[in-house]
């Protein structure tokens, strides 16, 4: 706020009301309420005129005032519409608003290329932000977008998803419609984040009588371009990396394709090795991939001794799930809740309940744009009713990797790093075959930390030798004990 008032209160204006409380102000500017219909801008005559030869204003909307030696030029703008800096802190009251300061954003980023407008002021009556050039620095508009929606933090609209997750009041279809209005992209699956809980589409409707002049007026719209395809990359993985990108990646990043046949989210998938064959790895790399929330189910997490805790549990995951959706939800080690009930195992009562209570959840939770993979070590011990189709559509088995798919991730990781030339990696990929892929990508991790801490620059022979004998031998991985025991 500034120190000292430009005009005093109860000052008359040309108008006839009456200046009632400083609201805003700026160095170069000052915004007043007034008794009347409207509040007042008040600014010094130099910024005033770079406003005009901008072309962010008309002269004539901007009026003159005479107080002693000074002379402010001035701006009316009815009280319905905002009059603020965008700093000022205040979220859109509703969709409209939101349009509305889009619509203003990208309207006075043609006007002037080099500006920042995160410390301009908003005048939503002529859809201006009005830029007052203070030595700050520059703030991209995607910045300075995502700041006014969500009232304050400093968030890009290129994080979309977190942003999703701070407009709580908002659906996220409208919220991409807003970004798009300012002219900025908005991701392939911005469809898919539907909130799950009724939202109302705004705070208030006390607007909603100015849509027409608060928003752009609807022209003829050009068609969109396609998004560009997104592909998952699985180095060492070349089959599962092919079917993740057909049946899942695709269906999620071009939705509207698939809807239009009638596919509106990815079957669940179960992927069944034995340890160490990738499975993890796999999974993990699509999570990351795709980006969305993610959720675990295994016997950690929710396993209890106590009969309906963990069926409890269970369903509390799922609850989250779908409420957070669209999501992820990795169920590991399948077989600790999803075992054959008429195995006639003592825990057969907790195993009918499990089963029970996914068979109920997981298509709910597909419905709900909940992706949901499991795994498991040991698929004939699974429960016949879930693994039939409607449930788990895709059984695929993961063996171990071959050298060939060893070679793969092992390439892939060393075309990230400053390597030594003629590298002989044959004994490397003979030593790593069969073993799980994580083993490769510790020794390239391992073999980087070893030669930096030598002072080298470049990954080298030595260093890749050193941290594949580091690695345990298969005995002593069975032997190998770690931490605090105690004698039996």
């Amino acid at each position: 706020m500034a120190k000292d008032l430009w005009l005093p209160k109860g000052y008359k204006l040309p108008d006839g009301s009456k200046l009632r409380s400083l609201l805003y102000s700026g160095d170069e500017w000052q915004i007043f309420d007034t008794n009347g219909s409207s509040n007042i801008l008040l600014t010094r005559p130099e910024l005033a005129r770079r406003w005009t030869e901008g072309g962010f204003l008309d002269e004539d909307l901007l009026g003159e005032i005479s107080f002693g030696t000074k002379t402010i030029r001035s701006l009316s703008s009815h009280k319905k519409y905002t009059l603020a800096p965008v700093e000022n802190g205040k979220s859109p009251e509703s969709k409209v608003d939101a349009l509305a300061f889009a619509f203003a954003l990208k309207e006075s980023r043609k006007l002037l290329e080099d500006v920042s407008f995160h410390d301009a002021v908003y005048v939503e009556q002529y859809s201006r932000l009005l830029p007052v050039w203070t030595l700050t620095p520059h703030v991209d508009d995607e910045v300075v977008l995502g700041t006014w929606i969500t009232g304050g933090v400093v968030i890009s609209t290129e994080s979309f998803r977190r942003l999703t997750n701070l407009t709580g009041w908002m659906p996220a279809g409208d919220l991409a419609e807003i970004v798009k209005a300012a002219g900025f992209t908005v991701p392939a699956d911005a469809g898919l984040l539907v909130k799950r809980k009724p939202a109302s589409h705004s705070k208030t409707d006390s607007k909603a009588a100015i849509t027409k002049e608060a928003v752009e007026p609807e022209q003829p719209q050009s068609p969109e371009k396609p998004a560009e395809a997104k592909v998952f990359r699985l180095p060492g993985r070349p089959v599962l990396e092919e079917f993740f990108n057909e049946h899942v990646i695709d269906i999620i990043f071009n939705a509207e394709k698939y809807q239009a046949m009638g596919i509106d989210f990815p079957s669940a998938i179960v992927l069944h090795g034995p340890p160490g064959c990738g499975k993890t790895f796999a999974v993990e790399r699509l999570v990351e991939f795709i980006d969305w929330p993610s959720y675990s189910i295994d016997s950690n997490s929710v396993g209890s001794p106590y009969i309906h805790e963990t069926s409890r549990k269970i369903s509390e995951v799922f609850g989250k799930a779908i409420d957070g959706a669209p999501s992820v939800i990795v169920i590991d080690e399948m077989e600790s809740f999803l075992s054959d009930r008429r195995s006639g195992s003592s825990s057969g009562l907790h195993h009918v309940e499990e089963v029970a209570e996914f068979l109920r959840r997981i298509p709910e939770a597909i419905n709900n744009k909940v992706l949901i993979i499991a795994m498991t070590n040991m698929i004939e011990m699974i429960d016949p009713a879930i693994l039939r189709r409607g449930r788990f559509d895709h059984i695929i088995e993961v063996g171990m990797p071959s050298r060939e798919e060893v070679a793969s991730l092992v390439d892939s990781l060393l075309s990230k790093l400053p390597r030594a030339e003629h590298l002989n990696m044959d004994k490397i990929f003979d030593a790593l075959t069969g073993r799980a892929l994580s083993d490769s990508a510790f020794v390239m991790r391992e073999a980087a930390r070893l030669a930096a801490k030598s002072g080298k620059t470049k990954l080298d022979q030595e260093s890749i030798e050193a941290a594949l004998n580091s690695l345990p031998k298969d005995q002593e991985k069975k032997s190998r004990r770690i931490g605090f025991f105690r004698d039996e």
